[in-house]
């Protein structure tokens, strides 16, 4: 039978050689996989059960109830850390302390109110503190953090373990601002000489040793995307997304393609129809742009629409029912994210469940 919907391959094993090849740039310093999003899309159940056989023991998530989801799927026997990165918002007390979940504060007023919770629990909560080094996101201001430690009473309710603070142009090597950052983060990290310090995720693990302090934080690299938002060929793709062909149609030039006259044929074209589109989580935005693989060359994407993908095969031979790499180690996933004018993080994200899912290497 032929074949009817887009196929996700998850390929664990290229997750775990990612993951040592990030290990391996920072030497001795604790990696700790960011699985927010449920893993990027592809289950953070599934990637952070593989990463802790590769030695992970700290995790970080960006919701209360992703953290909860994760200590469930990970088990009893398995005594991660586990960071929510929205800190500790009203009413979240206990299912923090359910969980075993560590919050990110982030603002004095969630300190302020994290102290309160503290002070009900007769113990002292493991938190970690973000401070904000020049992203303007998330985090307290340096001020802030200077404040607390001349008047520690709130810290004193809290068990500190990490300070943090995030980069905001990491992936631009050149750009001054993540040398500011470090710049401005060194001293406020040493106003915690005791406490282990993070700075770098992803991209900024390719900074160098002066961006790793303590822990590192990957993210969109465990999965293939590249320290600059282009290909890198020390990872690995671990995601590959293919769509099988639905028709082939012989169009001439002049004519147009899909909705509405944006996309005119200069030449004559021959197009493969493949069953996936922007309801499956290809960007419309790739039309004319982007490239997928098949039969051994990069073919251009013309069309974008609901359900289907136009992409121009020239003379190859093709049939319905035969594979076309939308995304994958062929057809890579920062490329794809350039086209759209977007980044990998999208690309990976917006992956619908319309897609069956096969999992491939040790689980």
């Amino acid at each position: 039978m032929i074949p009817t919907a887009a196929r996700l391959t998850i390929d664990l094993d290229a997750l775990a050689a990612n993951y040592r090849v990030l290990c391996e740039i920072v030497g001795g310093v604790e990696a700790a996989p960011v699985v927010k999003a449920d893993g990027y899309g592809l289950g953070a159940a599934l990637v952070a059960g593989r990463l802790w056989r590769e030695g992970a023991r700290r995790f970080f998530v960006a919701r209360l109830s992703e953290g909860v989801a994760l200590r469930t799927a990970l088990g009893p026997d398995r005594q991660a850390v586990i960071y929510v990165l929205d800190g500790y918002v009203s009413g979240a007390g206990p299912a923090l302390i359910g969980a075993n979940l560590t919050p990110v504060l982030s603002s004095l007023d969630q300190v302020r109110r994290a102290e309160m919770w503290a002070k009900s629990l007769g113990f002292k909560p493991i938190v970690a503190l973000q401070v904000d080094t020049g992203m303007n996101r998330q985090g307290l201001t340096p001020q802030d953090l200077t404040d607390l430690v001349r008047e520690p009473e709130p810290l004193a309710s809290f068990d500190l373990q990490l300070v943090m603070s995030h980069l905001g142009s990491a992936p631009q090597p050149a750009d001054p601002r993540s040398a500011e950052q470090l710049t401005k983060f060194r001293p406020l990290r040493d106003l915690f000489p005791e406490i282990p310090a993070s700075l770098a995720a992803s991209a900024g693990i390719f900074l160098g040793g002066d961006y790793h302090f303590d822990l590192v934080r990957p993210g969109i690299s465990l999965f293939g995307g590249g320290p600059e938002e282009r290909p890198d060929p020390r990872l690995k793709a671990v995601a590959t997304f293919e769509a099988p062909i639905c028709d082939i149609r012989s169009v001439e030039a002049g004519e147009t393609i899909g909705y509405g006259p944006e996309t005119v044929l200069a030449k004559p074209t021959r197009l493969a129809v493949i069953a996936a589109g922007y309801a499956d989580g290809l960007l419309r935005l790739s039309k004319g742009k982007a490239f997928a693989w098949f039969k051994g060359a990069l073919r251009p994407i013309v069309s974008v629409t609901m359900d289907l993908t136009s992409v121009d095969i020239g003379d190859t031979p093709a049939a319905p029912g035969e594979w076309v790499e939308v995304m994958g180690n062929n057809a890579h996933i920062d490329l794809l994210a350039a086209a759209a004018r977007s980044v990998a993080h999208e690309c990976l994200v917006r992956i619908s469940a319309r897609a069956d899912r096969v999992i491939v290497g040790e689980a």
